[in-house]
């Protein structure tokens, strides 16, 4: 279907303002609220990646405390060897000795070799948490701003407001095309919705399906006065401007 864009965004609010008067809505949601929304869900994310950051600082960092409980325990068993070196005179013994001595100072290089590793990683990841930890911090200052910006919103929201739907879908028809809307309540019929946005450049905002690249490049390279469909449910398409 060919449509100048504004004329795209026309039919996008109708399809949707269709879909509320069929579902008895009478209010619309606040712009803030879903801002709100948008401001949480990034919160959460940026805890979970804070918390995923720290918890590979722990991992590090306890075994940097295990190979320095080893390297203790080793360095004490080689100095034990070379004490009981220095009295022993039979062979055997001494042999057994010479030959743990030098397994514990052969394990102590690797460690030490560890550690050094170890060190250099946790620097690394010391300064991703504090990174991830700025980010949180940052996103609980949004959370907050969407906050009072919904709490003011509501403030100013006229008390019992309603909204005349049926108004709005006739001054919406107004603006189309007898053809345009024959063509859309066609599609309606078939699957409830007719139009809806094309999210992200991958995504059908009708049936939620994230189409293949191929086809997600056509609708997005489709000339701007086309509708592509969804290959999927058939909705015509509204890019964002």
């Amino acid at each position: 279907m060919k449509l100048e864009p504004k004329k795209q965004q026309v039919l996008l609010e109708l399809s949707r303002t269709l879909r509320l008067s069929a579902a008895g809505a009478q209010a619309p949601e606040l712009p803030e609220k879903t801002e709100l929304e948008k401001a949480e869900q990034a919160h959460k994310r940026a805890l979970d990646a804070a918390a995923a950051a720290q918890m590979a600082v722990d991992d590090v960092e306890n075994d940097i405390l295990r190979i320095q409980s080893d390297e203790r325990k080793l360095r004490k068993r080689e100095r034990d060897d070379k004490q009981q070196l220095s009295a022993a005179t039979d062979p055997d013994v001494r042999r057994e000795l010479e030959h743990d001595r030098y397994a514990a100072k052969s394990r102590i290089a690797d460690l030490m070799s560890e550690l050094q590793e170890a060190h250099n990683e946790i620097h690394a990841l010391r300064n991703n948490r504090d990174v991830h930890g700025a980010r949180v911090d940052d996103a609980a200052r949004a959370v907050e701003t969407a906050r009072r910006a919904f709490e003011a919103a509501q403030e100013s929201e006229p008390v019992g407001a309603e909204r005349d739907i049926d108004a709005e879908i006739a001054e919406l028809r107004g603006q189309l095309d007898d053809e345009t809307l024959a063509e859309f309540e066609r599609q309606r019929a078939e699957n409830g919705v007719g139009v809806e946005e094309f999210k992200a450049g991958k995504t059908c905002g009708s049936c939620s399906m994230v189409l293949p690249p191929a086809e997600r490049s056509a609708i997005s390279n489709a000339p701007k006065n086309e509708m592509p469909q969804c290959s999927d449910c058939g909705s015509y398409l509204v890019r964002p401007v």
